[in-house]
């Protein structure tokens, strides 16, 4: 069965235009021309990903967006296209449940890119809860951690990966699958630099091609439920190269 799309966007040239570049591709495309109806498209049918444009008449995208969410069962990647390039359009729609954002105009490869990538990750996390447990990792843990049966141990907090739990000193974390794949890799390699380039790779399980600051974002999202809450620093830029947990 071929993957499906909901294209959402109200300038019917570019919805045709997208739609023939994903129909060359192999995808099966859907449109809707306004917020209202592609709601309502997406809450009757199921499709793979939802490519959404902000600026929409009747309901805006981040609405559509908040509204789709609402039920936990709409899980379906989407993301974003705006033609505004203001940073807190893009951490809104990420922080309402968009898995990624591209900004017009944007190069027809790098939009593919970009759906590739949402939909490997979605394949890898629905992968990972229907196992109920994620890679163990196989050389000896470093130390200030503990990697036993997915368990994995730093300071006070214990990522639990077969139950898909974080707690800090006992205080449960709530962490989106995104947040919890980001910060499961970050522990995995204990004391190593991570780029973003290669936190992408590991998080989705795809060469990214591309700029893109997502990583960044999740990252700041880990840091104001964890590092902000706990008074503690555990998440640690390192200029110039990426992020680390270190084992001190």
């Amino acid at each position: 069965m071929s993957t499906r799309i909901l294209v959402v966007e109200d300038e019917e040239k570019l919805a045709r235009f997208i739609e023939l570049e994903l129909v060359h591709e192999g995808y099966d495309v859907s449109k809707a021309f306004d917020g209202r109806s592609a709601l309502e498209m997406a809450l009757k049918d199921k499709y793979d990903l939802i490519l959404l444009d902000i600026m929409l008449p009747e309901l805006n995208g981040l609405e559509v967006l908040r509204r789709y969410r609402q039920d936990d069962g709409n899980d379906t990647p989407v993301i974003l296209v705006t033609a505004r390039d203001a940073v807190m359009d893009k951490v809104s729609g990420l922080d309402a449940g968009a898995v990624d954002y591209i900004t017009k105009p944007f190069a027809i490869e790098e939009l593919l890119a970009r759906i590739r990538v949402a939909l490997k990750m979605h394949t890898r996390i629905m992968d990972l809860e229907s196992s109920g447990s994620g890679r163990v990792a196989a050389d000896a843990p470093a130390a200030g951690v503990v990697a036993e049966e997915g368990v994995f141990v730093w300071n006070k907090l214990v990522l639990d990966d077969k139950k898909h739990t974080v707690r800090y000193d006992g205080h449960e974390v709530n962490l989106t699958n995104r947040e919890f794949l980001m910060l499961k890799t970050l522990l995995e390699n204990m004391d190593i630099v991570m780029s973003r380039d290669t936190l992408l790779e590991k998080v989705c399980g795809y060469d990214y091609i591309g700029e893109t600051n997502v990583v960044d974002v999740y990252i700041r999202f880990l840091r104001s439920k964890i590092d902000e809450v706990f008074g503690i620093k555990m998440i640690q830029t390192v200029r110039g190269v990426g992020y680390v947990i270190k084992s001190e």
